[in-house]
């Protein structure tokens, strides 16, 4: 009996000490909880991320795991380094949340919760550059928006390949704006936008645009500006040439219509075979003659004047 109780006794002693040296550990903070990290935290569908679990003490053997909800994705042994769990985040279920377990002997600690992002990356942006143009100067209005990706999106200027603007941050789908003034001496620039989000290494970056930069006694706009008057003025003379060229003519058809209440109208002989009768339009002629005697009847003399009619 005493032979089982001392087997017993032999037995227990490594545990107790185990137990022992995690209590230790607990109460110096020698055993504290493991760090989980990644270099990123947001990520693509599809994108191959690591995760990195350590621990501060770096004189101890310990077995880190790492679980995704309740379901262990996998262990490693390290010491004095971390451990490095790689993985591939394709659906939304991949995002997390992560925890790292670090165990040494019988003594364990977790680390905090780890989670991905989904971010879109950002599409190649489009520059926009309007000129106001003086005799001296050229005032440079930018425009940069992508029309993809998820916000906020970061938007930075480059005149050639130097950098002119502040990043300015864009939390609405609206483009960002820059302006800059320039002188109208010297050789046109190019210019261009570059666009990024939360994203690391996926920044887009817009086509060259080139601005000529033009002599201060030319003026670029003023044909721009003088174009809708001169097509009024076109229509102005199209309509006059067409009013001067119908007008004789409208004249004519109007002294071509004959005057049907100064004509006099003489019913001609009727047509005895076909039963129709013709009339014919005449302009009387009138002509005084000298007057005539005639007889009157009854011894009563009149005077009269008679006027010829001619056909």
């Amino acid at each position: 009996m005493w032979k089982k109780s001392l087997l017993m006794f032999l037995f227990s002693l490594p545990v107790q000490k185990a137990a022992l040296d995690c209590e230790r550990m607990r109460k110096t903070n020698e055993f504290s909880s493991p760090n989980l990290e990644s270099k990123t935290h947001e990520v693509m569908r599809g994108q191959n991320v690591s995760l990195f679990c350590s621990h501060k003490n770096n004189s101890l053997e310990i077995t880190y795991n790492l679980f995704l909800g309740g379901k262990n994705l996998g262990c490693h042994d390290r010491k004095g380094e971390p451990a490095t769990f790689n993985l591939t985040i394709s659906e939304a279920r991949d995002l997390g949340p992560y925890k790292c377990k670090a165990q040494v002997s019988n003594c364990s600690k977790y680390s905090y919760e780890f989670n991905f992002t989904f971010v879109d990356p950002v599409a190649a942006p489009v520059l926009n550059i309007s000129v106001i143009q003086t005799k001296t100067d050229q005032y440079i209005m930018l425009h940069c928006i992508s029309f993809n990706g998820s916000l906020p999106i970061n938007y930075t200027f480059f005149e050639e390949n130097i950098t002119i603007s502040p990043t300015i941050s864009k939390d609405v789908r609206e483009p960002a704006e820059f302006n800059l003034t320039k002188s109208n001496t010297g050789e046109g620039k190019e210019y261009r936008c570059e666009a990024k989000n939360r994203l690391p290494n996926h920044a887009k970056y817009s086509q060259f645009v080139t601005i000529p930069l033009i002599g201060g006694d030319s003026c670029p706009f003023c044909l721009q500006l003088l174009l809708p008057g001169l097509l009024l003025l076109v229509l102005i003379v199209i309509i006059l040439v067409l009013a001067f060229w119908m007008l004789p003519k409208y004249k004519a058809n109007e002294e071509s219509v004959p005057d049907l209440e100064s004509r006099q109208c003489v019913p001609i002989a009727q047509d005895e075979t076909e039963g129709s009768q013709e009339i014919h339009y005449a302009t009387p002629a009138f002509q005084a003659v000298a007057p005539r005697d005639w007889e009157a009847s009854n011894d009563y003399k009149t005077d009269y004047v008679y006027t010829e009619l001619n056909f």
